[in-house]
């Protein structure tokens, strides 16, 4: 479980195709000292298992699935990617709950300046639609955000000054792709609604 809150950004080092469509992946982090084989590290949001921790690199695999629905199949050297280990039991949950399963991709459409902040505008696919609501929660590459606007098939986030120099936001350009997880408690409320609507319909089909 992470928070969406990014600890640090780190560099593509090498991303090497394995059997199957999946991939090896060498990411440059200063995390790398405090991770071990085995730990869980959040990268633009999908949740990886550590091989190896060593001389300020991290060793990851991606799997085929993993390659197909989310970003990180397409990963690029010298890309900057969002890090955060897994919340520790005694910690704050500064953003919200975020489990490093994704949910889709979006696409950014537009990025537009107000102030110091920045507006990002994202094109989603329609299905997460049930899944978000205005002012809820969102993580896209990972980092926790708010739906500052929403619409059928687009959401506007506002990033704010800190977030746009901390996290790989800053490299984003319009027509990019990015990891988008919906709130866990949307999911488990569409779940439920789902599943009372198959038991409302079995029970009609019953009767009849």
């Amino acid at each position: 479980m992470f928070t969406g809150l990014i600890e640090a950004v780190g560099r593509v080092a090498e991303a090497k195709g394995v059997g199957g469509g999946g991939l090896r992946v060498c990411i440059r982090t200063e995390l790398a000292p405090g991770l071990a084989a085995g730990d869980s590290l959040a990268v633009n949001g999908v949740c990886l298992t550590v091989i190896v921790a060593e001389g300020g690199e991290v060793h990851a695999d991606v799997g085929p699935e993993t390659a197909r629905i989310t970003t990180l199949g397409a990963l690029r050297h010298e890309q900057a990617l969002n890090l955060e280990r897994p919340l520790k039991a005694d910690g704050r949950v500064g953003g919200h709950f975020v489990q490093g399963h994704v949910d889709g991709m979006g696409t950014i459409d537009e990025i537009r300046t107000e102030g110091d902040a920045r507006w990002f505008t994202v094109s989603y696919p329609p299905a997460l639609a049930p899944l978000m609501v205005r002012k809820g929660s969102i993580a896209v590459d990972g980092v926790s955000l708010t739906l500052a606007g929403l619409g059928e098939t687009k959401f506007d986030v506002m990033i704010v000054p800190f977030t746009w120099e901390h996290t790989s936001m800053r490299a984003l350009r319009v027509g990019d792709r990015v990891n988008l997880e919906c709130d866990i408690i949307g999911k488990y409320v569409a779940r439920a609604l789902e599943l009372s609507e198959t038991g409302r319909l079995k029970a009609a089909q019953t009767m009849k």
